[in-house]
């Protein structure tokens, strides 16, 4: 396996995980905790503002904006199949493509698209962990979203929950 190829199964794995959360908070009766649902907006919009600063476009969300929960699998459906596709459509020169933006706090960077992704997918991971400890706190059971869970799944050894 390559390194492009661990790349590409991240994106599809953030994807499936992203998912899978969601999954978990449409079984939730009643309010969700408010901080999971902060985190779990946070992750999504996250991915737009990187979305958008790959592609050179505006982005529709805030760093922090909450969303409801069908707002959230509307989120979810524009970015988390966008990482794939950004990643599947890239070529060497793109993924070695340095885009320079301002921050969520007005600093300015240079990162390449490559790490962008990597980090988008490092990012979505982190918080996906706050949300099930929130999840577990509020005194639900969280779904399982590890890659191991996804590799199993993807070769048969275990079945989509």
């Amino acid at each position: 396996m390559t390194s492009t190829d661990v790349l590409q199964n991240l994106t599809e794995y953030n994807a499936w995980a992203n998912g899978r959360i969601l999954k978990s908070l449409d079984r939730i009766a009643g309010d969700l905790p408010d901080y999971a649902t902060l985190m779990f907006s946070h992750l999504l919009n996250a991915q737009a503002i990187w979305i958008a600063r790959i592609t050179g476009t505006k982005s529709p969300v805030t760093v922090l904006q909450k969303h409801s929960l069908p707002e959230l699998h509307q989120l979810h459906a524009q970015t988390s199949p966008k990482l794939i596709e950004l990643y599947a459509n890239a070529d060497q020169t793109e993924l070695d493509r340095t885009i320079d933006y301002t921050n969520t706090q007005g600093k300015q960077y240079s990162t390449k698209v490559r790490d962008i992704l990597t980090h988008a997918i490092n990012h979505a991971t982190y918080h996906r962990g706050q949300v099930a400890r929130e999840l577990r706190l509020a005194g639900h059971e969280p779904i399982n979203s590890d890659y191991v869970t996804f590799v199993r799944i993807r070769y048969g050894q275990d079945m989509e929950l």
